[in-house]
């Protein structure tokens, strides 16, 4: 329990507000660290939500503190659906002496848990806060998979010091290079130059435009049951969702886009993490606090409803297709259980040890119907050009 020590606990006004909640409220169910009790068992839990008090590398930083106690009202009284998981409430990382500091103790928490196979739900100020959960992660799995909804790619310039605009440069350019792949998604394209979403193209990451999510909310899904980080910048939501000081553009995603895409998230058996960030509390009204609430509530709805079907070995629990396109033999796979698809990727890169020799994919449906009309797959082709470079 050492990595953890890292938390202070939950404050006790908020504890105050909760004790005065329905015994049936979502804050009534949960495993707290209180200052009286210290930090709860985490024996049988399988998600825990904390923040992290850290501003110090946005771009507008002006030295403002601030506190999780008004998220973490709406959130509690709120009542869980049917679930079966033990939550906890694990307080907060405060600032650290310095933002390397508030790093550290972030990367060790998350590290700390992913290994008991605890779900963290970080909360937290600046988006540059994904760096170090992804560090969590060098010596857990060998290749990582990332998604941020977002409306820009936050590429920036890796030279440098690191912002909340320009974290995935350094998790790109900086070793050890664990990143397989990144998606954008929800990015709206007057926000990024066209240098980055060239640059976007040429790494064969993903990227999906807002037109594209809000047409067709589903094809996120397939995204999300390949990642193992989701890290989510309020600054994607549409203006009228959410507070004053939270307001960034009249368009972007509206509440509903985004409790679907946080639900698609914890339906994911591979996301470890989900991380929602760029929080700026605002006196005017508490509307984003009970937009978070709500994002993690359906989390943890998804997460409560999670199937493993991506076991392939039994071929009596999925069907297999095959299409020919442009001379590429596509294997196809769905799931009699939940009816998800996925595609093959094969030969990959002998030379990287960190891949296996075939991998499937998630896709959609409609992909299978694609190649089935001779037309490759955009996933399928991104993932075959990034192992064959």
């Amino acid at each position: 329990m050492a990595d953890l020590n890292f938390l202070a606990p939950v404050p006790d006004v908020v504890l105050a507000h909760n004790a005065l909640l329905s015994p049936q409220a979502f804050g009534q169910k949960l495993k707290i660290h209180s200052k009286q009790h210290g930090l709860p068992d985490l024996e049988g839990v399988s998600i825990a939500i904390f923040g992290v008090l850290e501003n110090r590398n946005d771009v507008n930083y002006i030295g403002e503190d601030f506190n999780l106690n008004e998220i973490r009202n709406a959130l509690y009284k709120l009542y869980p659906g049917s679930w079966s998981t033990t939550i906890a409430d694990l307080g907060d990382i405060s600032k650290g002496e310095t933002v390397e500091d508030t790093y550290f103790a972030l990367k060790e928490t998350v590290s700390e848990l992913v290994k008991l196979k605890i779900v963290p739900i970080v909360l937290g100020g600046s988006q540059d806060l994904t760096y170090p959960i992804y560090r969590a992660f060098d010596n857990l799995i060998p290749m990582v998979n990332m998604v941020n909804v977002d409306n820009n790619f936050d590429l920036g310039d890796s030279s440098k010091p690191m912002k909340n605009g320009s974290f995935v440069g350094k998790i790109i350019l900086e070793e050890p290079y664990n990143l397989f792949n990144y998606a954008t998604i929800g990015y709206q394209t007057y926000f990024n130059s066209q240098e980055e979403i060239d640059l976007m193209e040429k790494l064969y990451f993903e990227a999906y435009r807002l037109g594209q999510v809000s047409n067709d909310i589903t094809l996120v899904e397939p995204v999300m049951r390949d990642a193992n980080i989701v890290t989510i910048d309020l600054g994607a939501m549409k203006a009228s969702e959410v507070s004053l000081n939270q307001k960034i553009s009249p368009n972007g995603l509206d509440g509903k886009e985004i409790c679907a895409i946080t639900r698609y998230a914890g339906i994911s058996n591979k996301v470890n993490v989900l991380g929602i960030f760029e929080y700026k509390p605002s006196k005017d009204d508490e509307m984003t606090c009970v937009l978070i609430s709500q994002m993690i509530w359906y989390f943890v709805e998804g997460l409560n409803n999670r199937v493993d079907d991506s076991d392939f070995k039994d071929e009596n629990i999925y069907q297999k297709f095959i299409t020919l396109v442009d001379s590429h033999e596509l294997n196809f796979y769905k799931s009699i259980k939940t009816g998800r698809w996925w595609i093959e990727i094969p030969f990959l890169n002998e030379i990287n040890t960190k891949l296996k020799r075939h991998t499937l994919l998630p896709c959609m449906h409609q992909d299978y119907l694609d190649a089935c009309n001779n037309q490759i797959p955009e996933r399928w082709f991104k993932a075959y050009q990034k192992n064959h470079v």
